[in-house]
């Protein structure tokens, strides 16, 4: 079973979310945008009730500056979006709850994180978009559905056996500039042939 949870910053401490604001107006020029709420997700799976009970006040949230829900703190309706690490990338905040839940309970948990950005104002998809483009980085991560998964964790295919050249250490030049074109390298004619 996975379970969600909404982190955000009380109004009085929600700083970052106004300084973004600031910034998407300056730099994209997006005057329509009334404010910007910023709240982390963390999708958890593979702990019992009790711990998630636990865990869910003391390791995702720090109580005296921020809010939990586990419903979405937004409206229906409401211009909201995700971002999430590609898989492979190293999530800093994912992986500190998951070692802190593992010491509270002997279990193998899974934690993702996610960013929310809830968008206030009369904005147009155009807008929106623009926005999107704005906080996601497209080297390290992508936008994430705000639907909740059916599992966390993620097959890894077995590898393909590795192919076997035959004729690699006798070939001549032709079977050398063959074997260059149909497999793509990046080295020289001159460095095949030395291999």
């Amino acid at each position: 079973m996975i379970r969600r949870v909404y982190v955000e910053k009380r109004p009085e401490y929600r700083q970052e979310a106004h300084a973004l604001r600031e910034d998407i107006c300056r730099d994209l020029r997006i005057e329509s945008l009334g404010g910007v709420r910023h709240i982390l997700r963390y999708d958890v799976e593979g702990i019992s009730e009790e711990v998630w009970e636990t865990g869910k006040q003391s390791l995702f949230s720090e109580p005296a500056i921020e809010e939990i829900s586990e419903e979405p703190p937004w409206e229906s309706g409401s211009a909201v979006f995700a971002v999430e690490y590609l898989p492979g990338q190293f999530d800093q905040r994912a992986d500190s709850a998951q070692q802190c839940l593992k010491i509270l309970a002997d279990c193998d948990p899974v934690v993702r994180c996610a960013e929310v950005y809830v968008l206030e104002g009369e904005l147009g998809a155009e807008e929106i978009d623009r926005i999107k483009a704005y906080r996601i980085n497209p080297v390290d991560s992508r936008e994430s559905s705000l639907e909740r998964p059916d599992t966390l964790r993620h097959p890894v295919p077995d590898p393909k056996p590795v192919e076997t050249l035959e004729g690699f250490r006798t070939g001549d030049t032709f079977f050398l500039n063959a074997l260059h074109d149909e497999l793509g390298l990046a080295m020289s004619m001159e460095d095949l042939t030395f291999c």
